[in-house]
């Protein structure tokens, strides 16, 4: 029979089950929403809309990287056990490579853009590996990044598989090409903002009102010193200089050597190999970090 839309819908909404779904069970029923109902939770397909209001907290960041382009996500589950499932691992995937593959860059795309041949949305997906696992799956955020002539780069740290993990960097960056050698500091490099997690690549990125939070801050901390003005302003300056050397990926200490900055080793690395290495940008993701 020829289900109506608008009954798939009231059923969708009622339900929490994914569009092909509730057309199976509008079939099956002859139409009959009541029915349909039934039919759908015998099967135990309507379970998704309660569990969609459970706290998801574990998971995985997945990265893929194809050409010059880039994807990492974030997505949630509530426990590690099913994290580590070979279903809720290749659905990570599957909708990494599908952001990759059809330049997907927004959320509002990606939960209309079509999954499979059968016609199945992401959001319909989502609700099925919702009932089908029997916990919350949250895509929480992603980020695609794609520019001719960038090469990419990525990191997992406690990683499950190749493609996903519990920290993942993704790095973008300028080369004459992708050697081994350029490979090898391109992963060292990508380790290094895992251990560290900067702030911006470098001073000039750094968002203006952190810089003003911790000069406040260290203002605070010397009022009483009974130091004048302009001495105390030369300290907080000195202070602000080594903050950076903290949070800003260039201004950092390599962990590699424990001592050359990152900015130093970038220019070394080129002398070394005649190369004209430069970093275009990072992203890193803490699994359950905003």
């Amino acid at each position: 029979m020829s289900v109506k839309p608008e009954n798939i819908k009231l059923l969708r909404e009622k339900t929490g089950a994914g569009m092909m779904d509730c057309k199976s069970a509008l079939n099956e029923t002859d139409g009959d929403l009541e029915r349909a109902e039934e039919w759908l939770r015998k099967k135990g397909i309507n379970t998704a809309q309660k569990k969609s209001a459970r706290e998801a907290t574990e998971g995985l960041i997945t990265i893929s990287i194809k050409d010059s382009s880039g994807v990492i996500i974030e997505i949630n589950s509530e426990t590690d056990f099913v994290a580590r499932n070979e279903n809720f691992q290749k659905f990570c995937l599957d909708i990494t490579n599908l952001c990759l593959l059809k330049k997907i860059d927004n959320k509002e795309s990606l939960f209309k853009a079509e999954f499979s041949d059968s016609g199945n949305t992401v959001e319909d997906e989502l609700t099925n590996v919702i009932s089908k696992l029997g916990e919350n799956i949250v895509i929480k955020k992603f980020n695609y990044e794609s520019e001719e002539g960038l090469f990419f780069q990525k990191y997992l740290h406690n990683a499950i598989s190749e493609n996903s993990g519990k920290i993942g960097v993704l790095l973008s960056f300028n080369a004459k090409n992708f050697n081994e050698k350029v490979d090898f500091f391109s992963k060292q490099l990508c380790m290094h903002i895992a251990a560290s997690d900067p702030l911006a690549l470098e001073v000039e990125n750094l968002d203006l009102e952190i810089i003003n939070k911790e000069r406040a801050i260290y203002q605070e901390q010397l009022k009483s010193s009974g130091k004048p003005d302009n001495i105390l302003e030369k300290i907080v300056d000195g202070k602000i200089k080594k903050f950076y050397t903290e949070v800003c990926l260039l201004e950092q200490i390599f962990v590699i050597d424990n001592k050359t900055p990152i900015k130093e080793s970038i220019i070394n690395f080129n002398k070394e190999n005649n190369d004209n290495f430069k970093i275009n940008n990072f992203i890193i993701y803490k699994l359950g970090q905003d």
